[in-house]
């Protein structure tokens, strides 16, 4: 009986309970972002089932994201859980959430950031980009409206937007750490330059990527860079100069040697 009776209780702390949704449309994403592709969108009010949480992008103020019983995320700041913070456990990486490595490099190298900069250009205050979404500072992507999340004071000033572009770049890294298996072995100018990629692609396109795939097949890195990035020249169903231009500085910076190590071991 007292065998039966812990089973139960196991059992019973085993299920996963169901929240409903706030918003009127939430979407449903495939990695807990907002640079992340739609898998599905719930309607407000209808439950969900959560089988873990993560950290990621942050929604007004929020950066806990649920991953459902569907297999994608959601923000936490649109589910009614009754707390602001975790009300379960936390993804790890066989669910779904987490890197695979956690002492990849959180940043990038100075190259990097400057190279980040250079190509997205400075924004003192918020306003729509070549195709129309409203960025600011060096390719930040506005959160919510007037970019009410940044912490800075508008207008930015070049100081200020680094500042910003540091606070974002974590994100994007951890993107890669996440898509990237053990078998790449990349320096600190290949991490800065696929870092950069993933800023102006974005994390979802970058996970389904072909250059992903590739280097996760153990190909040579350097080969898989020179031929992948500068497929990636188009945007609004256009081919832009500015990004062809880009990927070949991008490329430039993947294939100059250097002694450090990023990932999946920072040096």
């Amino acid at each position: 009986m007292k065998a039966a009776f812990a089973a139960l209780v196991f059992s019973l702390a085993s299920i996963v309970s169901a929240y409903p949704i706030t918003g009127d449309v939430v979407n449903c994403r495939t990695g807990p972002g907002t640079s992340y592709a739609i898998k599905k969108s719930y309607k407000k009010n209808q439950d969900i089932s959560i089988s873990c949480q993560t950290a990621g992008t942050s929604v007004n103020g929020n950066n806990i994201w649920d991953k459902t019983a569907d297999g994608c995320y959601v923000a936490d700041y649109y589910v009614k859980t009754g707390s602001s913070g975790y009300v379960t456990k936390k993804c790890t990486a066989s669910s779904g959430g987490g890197s695979s490595s956690s002492s990849y490099c959180k940043t990038i190298n100075t190259a990097g950031v400057d190279l980040i900069a250079k190509w997205e250009g400075f924004v003192a205050s918020p306003k729509p980009d070549p195709i129309g979404l409203p960025t600011v500072g060096y390719g930040h992507l506005c959160q919510q409206k007037n970019c009410r999340e940044v912490k800075y004071k508008f207008p930015l000033t070049k100081t200020t937007a680094k500042e910003l572009l540091l606070d974002d770049l974590p994100k994007y890294t951890k993107c890669l750490a996440d898509y990237l298996n053990d078998k790449p072995k990349l320096n600190a100018n290949q991490w800065a330059a696929l870092t950069s990629w993933v800023f102006n692609v974005g994390c979802g396109n970058a996970k389904t990527s072909t250059l992903v795939k590739r280097l996760n097949n153990g190909e040579a890195a350097n080969t898989v860079a020179a031929e992948e990035l500068p497929k990636w020249r188009m945007a609004g169903g256009k081919v832009l100069p500015g990004l062809e231009a880009r990927r070949k500085d991008e490329v430039k910076l993947f294939k100059t040697a250097s002694s450090k190590q990023a990932y999946p071991k920072c040096q």
